[in-house]
């Protein structure tokens, strides 16, 4: 049963929970698994097998991979989950109790996972329980995230190091700040990546972007 606010489309497969709310738009497809207490915007699309956890956020335009495992996360809109993804919420994982009683939903506390707009987390990777990812951020394939990552950051690696900074667009920047892709520029102040204006985009200003305040890679 899906509990939605328009008309979204779930595979006969797929099991969606009855405490689930589900957008216009948005596509469940073969064999995944929706939990109660999840909240999913418009146009999202959940790949096959993927798993959404209980307590979950997901905003508009979100893409969910094959096989990947959100449990509690907070996902603001345009955000890409690739496949096989997991962003965990657990930050002491036990199966029991110390009397040897296995654990209930009030022995251990979620401490979920935020990724901000329009971040991309590459297939395979790992996000430890707390970490936030900033906006426009990209995770690169196998990763494991144990720490925040600024807005417009590319980190790679076990455990993941910043390497530099991409566009919206996802093109790497160059030395100078810009993108090879779309030709926006961003200018770097106090660990700030701030967009500027470029021929690419309307007049406006400047565009500011949040310090992720929690660490950094």
């Amino acid at each position: 049963m899906i509990t939605s606010t328009g008309h979204p489309l779930a595979e006969p497969s797929a099991h969606v929970a009855s405490g689930a709310r589900i957008g216009d738009g948005t596509r469940v497809w073969h064999q995944a698994q929706v939990a109660d207490d999840v909240e999913i915007g418009s146009d999202c699309t959940l790949g096959k097998s993927c798993y959404v956890g209980s307590g979950s956020r997901v905003g508009d335009n979100v893409k969910i991979g094959n096989h990947a495992d959100v449990f509690g996360a907070q996902l603001e809109d345009e955000v890409m989950i690739s496949s096989h993804v997991v962003l965990t919420e657990d930050r002491a994982p036990r199966a029991t109790r110390p009397d040897g009683q296995r654990q209930g939903l009030g022995d251990w506390t979620s401490t979920p996972v935020i990724v901000r707009r329009g971040a991309t987390i590459g297939a395979g990777a790992r996000i430890a329980p707390g970490v936030e990812i900033g906006r426009y951020a990209l995770v690169g394939i196998g990763a494991v995230v144990l720490r925040d990552v600024p807005a417009h950051a590319l980190v790679l690696g076990n455990p993941a190091r910043a390497c530099g900074w991409v566009c919206r667009c996802a093109g790497t920047l160059d030395s100078r700040l810009r993108c090879p892709r779309c030709a926006r520029g961003y200018k770097l102040a106090a660990d700030l990546l701030t967009e500027i204006a470029s021929i690419s985009e309307p007049p406006g200003g400047p565009l500011p972007l949040y310090r992720v305040s929690r660490g950094s890679p």
